[in-house]
């Protein structure tokens, strides 16, 4: 564990300089990117260590690993988010646990999140994901739906569009997906500009491991990062 905690110590740091250097290079401040580790199948002990170190968001994918992890995570220095595809199910599971839920993709889903937070007497953030590469395999709406779901969820009680999301195609080489960051990017300053109402747009999250330095350059202002991290990870 010692090892372990050493080398993400070392990843964490060279991280926090590529963002950093990425977002000089995109004309912004370190302070305008967040950092989100992503924790899936990482052990809660290491999660916490990540944090101690200065880390400030923490996102898991599954339902059932996040309420597995939940009452040992030092959620007193970091927000807990929800990247994972989301069944309307286990929404309820989830509401009130979460500070953002940052993959809701359909009408159904965002109305059931407003139901539990109303239920709950919480008011939740969520992202819309948005399925850039149209791929059949991945979750997110189309990109010319967009416009048509925040149209018909932007009046749902207790919930708030604070932005949007993407999973771009994996591929070899990052700069491949520098079309799909700037199309993404595209969207998201084309939505914040007509100001519709109840709607914001805070925060562009895009880009992994992989890509993440890309992402920032094409403008994101959110980072999912996991196995750069937290090293390379069985699933």
């Amino acid at each position: 564990m010692e090892k372990l905690f050493r080398d993400i110590e070392y990843n964490y740091n060279l991280i926090e300089e590529r963002i950093s250097e990425a977002a000089l290079k995109a004309g912004k401040k370190r302070e305008d990117i967040t950092f989100l580790a992503a924790t899936k199948t990482v052990d809660v002990e290491v999660i916490n260590y990540a944090i101690s170190l200065g880390l400030k968001y923490i996102g898991e994918n599954k339902v059932q690993e996040l309420l597995s992890k939940y009452d040992n995570y030092n959620l007193s220095d970091a927000s807990l988010h929800f990247i994972g595809h989301l069944q309307s199910n286990k929404v309820r599971q989830i509401v009130g646990k979460v500070d953002l839920i940052q993959s809701v993709d359909s009408v159904k889903l965002a109305k059931e999140i407003s139901r539990q937070s109303l239920k709950n007497n919480v008011n939740t953030d969520i992202l819309v994901e948005v399925n850039i590469g149209e791929e059949e395999s991945k979750s997110g709406v189309k990109a010319e739906m967009v416009y048509e779901l925040l149209d018909e969820i932007k009046n749902f009680d207790n919930i708030s569009v604070k932005g949007l999301m993407c999973i771009p195609p994996i591929c070899n080489c990052p700069q491949k997906n520098l079309k799909f960051f700037t199309k993404m990017n595209n969207i998201f300053i084309d939505i914040s500009s007509k100001k519709l109402d109840n709607i914001s747009m805070d925060i562009l999250s895009m880009g992994m491991s992989a890509d993440y330095y890309e992402a920032i350059l094409s403008g994101a202002n959110m980072v999912r990062v996991g196995s750069s991290l937290f090293g390379a990870r069985n699933y």
